[in-house]
Parts: structure tokens; sequence; C-alpha cells
């Protein structure tokens, strides 16, 4: 049975930890508190959060214990991840996924993170959240309404009865980036996250099953051609041929800055999503909001949604906290 964690009500606690890298300024962490305290939750920091261990936040040890605390601690409700960077892959064999699965609760990150959605959905069958961090976008003051009104409204009450329709990852959204590459519908179970950390999982323990699932993906300043490659190893892998969709989002930084000036031709991302995703004959549809922008929905990774690629929208098709 799949896993939806306790939601987040008034004055619930949130334990901030640092899986990979520690931010670049270590105020963030004390900006952080009076945010979130604003947002009307208290806040428990791991006792690692302010460590640094050469370009991560502390040894992969002291990672993964700060980790496996804030799940055994039943005074913390919901665990919030302060940034990505690299390095929560290095946590996976250490991580007790027993407990996890005993003692679930509400996660939140991206990015990096992707590889800890991928080890909870497949090794304790937990719904985690993808969805926005502390150093890099509940921190800013140019956050928008649309992120923080996605993030409390996936976790701070469950669905009632009469609630229970699909709801829109885009509710709020106003921005004109969403395109259909392929039309049609698509139902499934929601996995994906990070492109380049996803594909770190294939053939490991903590890939997830790809079959039948709608898949989410997005990427921070690859140029076209390593989407190519990165799709290209999935395609060679046989994956993206059984999945029964794709979505995908705001790709931050993903031209090529040369190819105007360039001798030789140069293909844009979307070319490249058009040659890659079309000849799988499933829907495709691009520009969702989520991914390293302002403009970050909160996606259940693990849940049932659909994909609705004749009007351009993802839709959670269950509740995703109890």
């Amino acid at each position: 049975m799949l896993i939806r964690p306790q939601h987040l009500s008034p004055g619930a606690t949130l334990g901030l930890i640092a899986p990979a890298s520690a931010p670049p300024d270590p105020r963030t962490i004390d900006r952080s508190i009076g945010v979130l305290e604003q947002l009307g939750f208290k806040v428990k920091l791991a006792p690692n959060v302010r460590s640094r261990h050469g370009y991560l936040a502390g040894t992969d040890r002291d990672r993964a214990n700060d980790l496996m605390q804030m799940f055994r601690d039943r005074r913390v409700h919901g665990i919030l991840c302060v940034r990505g960077g690299y390095g929560t892959a290095r946590l996976l064999p250490l991580l007790d996924y027993g407990v996890i699965r005993d003692h679930a609760k509400v996660f939140v990150g991206y990015s990096d993170i992707t590889s800890l959605h991928c080890a909870f959905l497949t090794k304790a069958n937990l719904i985690s959240f993808h969805g926005p961090m502390l150093n890099s976008d509940l921190n800013s003051a140019e956050l928008p309404d649309f992120t923080r009104q996605s993030f409390l409204r996936a976790l701070s009450r469950p669905l009632t009865l009469r609630e229970r329709s699909p709801v829109s990852i885009s509710q709020g959204y106003r921005r004109k980036t969403v395109k259909i590459l392929r039309g049609g519908v698509a139902r499934g179970q929601l996995i994906g996250g990070n492109l380049t950390l996803l594909g770190t999982t294939i053939g490991t323990p903590w890939q997830p099953p790809f079959r039948d699932r709608i898949l989410f993906l997005e990427d921070l300043s690859e140029q076209p051609y390593r989407f190519d490659r990165m799709l290209t190893h999935l395609l060679n892998c046989g994956l993206l041929q059984q999945v029964a969709g794709i979505a995908i989002g705001l790709n931050a930084d993903c031209e090529d800055p040369r190819a105007k000036r360039a001798k030789e031709y140069r293909q844009t991302l979307e070319d490249v999503l058009k040659e890659r995703l079309l000849p799988l004959k499933i829907p495709v549809v691009t520009g969702l909001p989520f991914g390293h922008v302002p403009h970050n929905a909160t996606l259940p990774v693990g849940a049932q949604v659909t994909l609705d690629a004749e009007r351009g929208d993802l839709l959670i098709s269950q509740p995703i906290v109890s």
C-alpha cells in the first residue's frame, strides 16, 4: 500500500536538514527559521545542518543520521531540505527504510533531493514531495504567491470526500509557458524529478519502476546536447518506452548560449525534446510550472496523477496526505 504522510496542521514542527550541500551563506539557516515561522510552523534544526565537509554539509554518516533522527522524532511532523547541490545519493545505502516507512511524514525537496524521492518510493512506498527548499525558494523575498500556495495547499490538509476530484498543479499559474508536444490523456503513478539525478539511479536498487508511470522531468544549466545524451540513455535502457506520459517543467538556463554565433547547426531544447520523445507516441507536455525556477509547484512523487495533454496540465488524482 502506498503510504500518505500525515498532513501539516497549524503550529506543526518542521525539521530542517541539509542532506547534500551546505548553503553558500550560513545565515540562510537563521533567515529560514523566520520564513517558516511566518507560515505558521515551528522549526527544529538537525544537529549537523550548519556543518561543512568539503563540498558537503557534513560527512555522509552525519547527514544520514540527521535524516533518520528527523524521521524517528515524533515531535517533528515534516522534514524540509535546506538545499540540493550534490551528495544525496551517497546517503542511500546508509538509510533505514523500514524506520522511514514506519514513521512516515511529509518530506520536501528537489534537484539533488531527487535521489531520496526515488529511494523513498522504491524502498518505503512513501509519497514524498518535489517542492521548494529554503536556500533557493522559501527564503527568497521574490517568492511568487503561486509557489507558496502550492506548497501549503499540497501539505496542509487532506481532501474531504467531496473535494476528491483531480487538482491541477497549475492552479493560480498565469504565465504562458505550457506547450503540448503530443496530445492525449494518460494516467499513472508520478515518478521523476531532476533528469540528471534520475539517470544516476538507473541500475541501482533505488531505480523507480517506469512501466505505465507518468514521468516528470526538469533540469538546470544543461545545454540541449546534454539533454539529448540523458534522454538517449533512458531510451537505450528501454525505460522511456515504458512510461504512459511525460510532463516537463521549466528548464532554467538550458539553451546553448553560443548557438546564434556557431558556424555549425545547433539544436534548441525544444528540437531535442521533439526528436527524442515524439516517436514514443505518448502524451508529452512541456513548460509546466516546476523546476529550478521561482514558479515551482509542489508535486507528490508516487501519487496517482493524470497528464492531460489536450488542455496542457498535470492533475493530482488522489489524496496525497492523510
